[in-house]
């Protein structure tokens, strides 16, 4: 975790993982490589790379055409949802994030005092190990946010559902709420409290998924 301080003299955090063949992967899914197609050492004019990798690699956006064939694909969604106020919620040492737990973690400023809500869970810190179990949502957790105005949830976890879940009940009640989801957030070094989130994706066009680099401001 990196904390700079830009020409404005405001500090940020950068809450992006690294990319690199070291970072887990969802087991079976495409892992990181990148390859030289030129290099000036063997005689071009330029080195030119080539990336092969998941669209769900490390820190990334999820479409709501991963969990559903309805669903908006990244060139659809708006840049906006990705860069605005945010608040970090520590609630760290919970497996089930219940609406009393998100109330409790966030009770000097309350849940919902802007549109954007980054749960840090510490449920994975070890991102060299894929983990076999994560902190989740509790079913009802999703209607209350969007009851508090959110529309972009991220995690510091690789998905908002347990890992082996087939149905994925927390994605869909997310997107049927109309909030947007970010996962794999480096949160251990951030402190709880309010910040201006910059996590823009590219638009891909048809793609469910897209690495961000997300940055605290």
């Amino acid at each position: 975790m990196s904390r700079e301080q830009n020409e404005s003299g405001k500090r940020f955090y950068d809450i992006t993982h690294p990319i690199s063949p070291q970072l887990a992967v969802w087991p079976g899914d495409t892992p990181f490589s990148l390859h030289a197609v030129a290099k000036i050492s063997r005689g071009s004019s330029v080195n030119l790379g080539a990336v092969t990798m998941s669209l769900h690699t490390g820190t990334h956006a999820d479409a709501p055409y991963h969990y559903s064939d309805k669903g908006e694909t990244m060139e659809a969604l708006s840049p906006e949802i990705y860069v605005g106020a945010a608040q970090v919620v520590d609630v760290t040492g919970f497996d089930l994030i219940t609406i009393e737990v998100l109330e409790n973690a966030a009770e000097t400023v309350g849940v919902g005092q802007v549109e954007r809500l980054l749960l840090k869970t510490g449920g994975w810190n070890v991102t060299t190990v894929f983990p076999e179990h994560i902190p989740v949502l509790a079913e009802n957790v999703p209607d209350y946010l969007n009851e508090k105005g959110i529309f972009l949830l991220g995690v510091d976890v690789p998905s908002v559902d347990q890992i082996d879940s087939k149905t994925l009940p927390i994605h869909h009640a997310l997107g049927e709420n109309g909030i947007h989801i970010l996962e794999s957030l480096r949160l251990e070094d951030v402190p709880p409290g309010l910040y201006e989130l910059i996590a823009l994706p590219l638009p891909l066009a048809g793609a469910d998924g897209c690495p961000v680099r997300a940055v605290l401001r």
